[in-house]
């Protein structure tokens, strides 16, 4: 197994099928926290959802079209990035993430995003890569911006979640000036 440090105790590593029942705890730790902007609380409340839900990542990292890490602080699961899309063809990704409330407020998120938007951009020539995130969801929205994303619009009245409409920023960063924030230590 591999694990990339993020500093301060924290770590990036797989999360896979195998890892369901830790993966559940940590969700059941931050389930209101996590749910009150995006899905992946509500999709995976049993050990069966959780299960499937790991795996439908499985698969797509077994199809490139996407891939799921973990975080971890001091060994234990408190939260993940992903590549919810992933398509090397067209070099367009989305990266995604989850936080239980315990580890907000670290950083954790946008080290961990930039380390998988360095692997996507340096080593798979993603060219173009996205963050769309919930317009009442300030935190993320944070986190594109140290990213160094732009924000592209808003998608109004896009999804409903809990019942409630909700507006969709979309944030992006193009491989070029990804390069360019890098080599300026970004």
């Amino acid at each position: 197994m591999f694990a990339m440090s993020l500093g301060d105790g924290a770590e990036l590593g797989p999360l896979e099928p195998w890892q369901a029942e830790e993966f559940l705890a940590h969700m059941d730790r931050g389930r209101e926290y996590v749910g009150q902007h995006i899905g992946l609380a509500d999709a995976t409340a049993d050990l069966d959802s959780a299960r499937a839900w790991l795996q439908s990542y499985a698969d797509k990292t077994a199809a490139d079209a996407g891939r799921l890490y973990s975080i971890r602080l001091d060994g234990v699961l408190v939260g993940g990035v992903l590549f919810r899309l992933f398509d090397a063809k067209a070099g367009t990704a989305e990266v995604g993430c989850w936080l239980e409330p315990a580890a907000a407020g670290r950083g954790l998120v946008t080290r961990a995003a930039r380390a998988i938007i360095d692997w996507a951009v340096l080593e798979r020539g993603i060219h173009r890569v996205e963050w769309l995130v919930s317009a009442a969801n300030t935190p993320s929205i944070n986190v594109a911006k140290r990213l160094g994303m732009t924000r592209d619009g808003v998608l109004r009245s896009n999804y409903t979640h809990r019942g409630t409409r909700q507006d969709t920023e979309v944030w992006s960063v193009l491989s070029p000036e990804w390069h360019e924030s890098r080599s300026a230590g970004a």
